[in-house]
């Protein structure tokens, strides 16, 4: 896809320093949940070509809808990119009128906010927002069941984006995992610690498409660059589905003595997990390679982070 690089619209310029005083766009970023995997893989993502603000939680509110237009208004973004979430489903089930305000009611303000600076926003979504009941992969149009309370507030987040912001990029994603400890919620993580001990436990009744932060961030900030982006919702993920045993087999394999590490299954009826999950989430990506993009190669980057995430064990 083209990018902004060519033909540029924004109105900011840059001294390169050259000799000809060439002046180049410059594009501004507002990330929001800035601390979270991809936020910070995002962050890695550096380039003469933009300026980025990165707000957390402790800089921004993005349920306040003062909050919001002040730093949009103060920064002046081109584009917003939303990585905020809050993503405990176990806590999620305690807290439902938070997880609401962050999940939903935060992205339709950040998404009103774009609409009404003429501005670009993207926001990331979740698998979750079915049921897995079809067994084949899910697309786009494919009818949302979400079970649990993360899983609704994922939907009514994209719902009321796009109500809001019709213009909205909304790119559901699937497993995600990177080099950085996000909490409880680094399966990679979790996985590593066990093999610490010398045993792994998981269970296999749920398939997905693990998909490295890292290359979601990428898709995040091409789509933030393109001159002709496209709208809507798009899934990206992995390019092979697998269960979690198996991811957590593709994990320990990754470890330099990983053949060491028994990995087990975990009866169902052994299942510690109080919140409904999708037993099926594979999402066909097949819209988004019409785009240009590859799927995550989720496999070689656990063979390239998975080594120092076990040091830091």
């Amino acid at each position: 896809m083209a990018s902004f690089y060519g033909d540029c619209p924004y109105r900011r310029f840059a001294d390169t320093g050259n000799a000809d005083r060439h002046r180049e766009y410059i594009m501004r970023i507002l990330l929001t949940g800035a601390n979270g995997q991809v936020g910070r893989c995002i962050k890695q993502q550096k380039s003469e070509h933009w300026e980025m603000i990165a707000a957390d939680s402790n800089t921004l509110d993005i349920t306040s809808a003062a909050a919001v237009n002040n730093m949009v208004q103060n920064f002046e973004p081109d584009v917003i990119i939303n990585a905020a979430g809050y993503t405990n489903l176990e806590a999620a089930e305690c807290h439902k009128e938070q997880v609401f305000a962050v999940n939903a009611e935060g992205p339709r303000i950040l998404a009103e906010t774009a609409a009404r600076a003429g501005i670009r926003f993207i926001h990331i979504s979740s698998d979750y927002v079915f049921d897995g009941q079809k067994r084949m992969p899910y697309t786009e149009n494919d009818y949302a069941n979400p079970l649990s309370t993360y899983a609704k507030s994922k939907l009514a987040g994209e719902l009321l984006a796009l109500s809001a912001n019709p213009d909205s990029i909304i790119v559901r994603s699937s497993w995600v995992f990177s080099e950085f400890d996000n909490h409880c919620n680094n399966f990679v993580k979790r996985v590593l610690l066990q093999a610490a001990s010398g045993e792994v436990k998981t269970l296999s009744d749920k398939i997905g498409c693990p998909t490295y932060a890292g290359d979601l961030a990428r898709i995040m900030v091409d789509l933030a660059q393109c001159r002709q982006a496209p709208r809507g919702i798009y899934h990206y993920c992995g390019d092979k589905a697998v269960n979690r045993l198996e991811f957590a087999q593709a994990v320990v394999r990754a470890l330099p003595d990983g053949g060491h590490v028994a990995v087990r299954e975990v009866p169902a009826a052994e299942n510690a997990e109080r919140t409904p999950r999708p037993p099926y989430s594979v999402l066909s990506c097949e819209k988004i390679r019409a785009l240009g993009y590859e799927a995550s190669d989720w496999q070689s980057a656990l063979k390239r982070i998975v080594p120092e995430l076990a040091r830091q064990i």
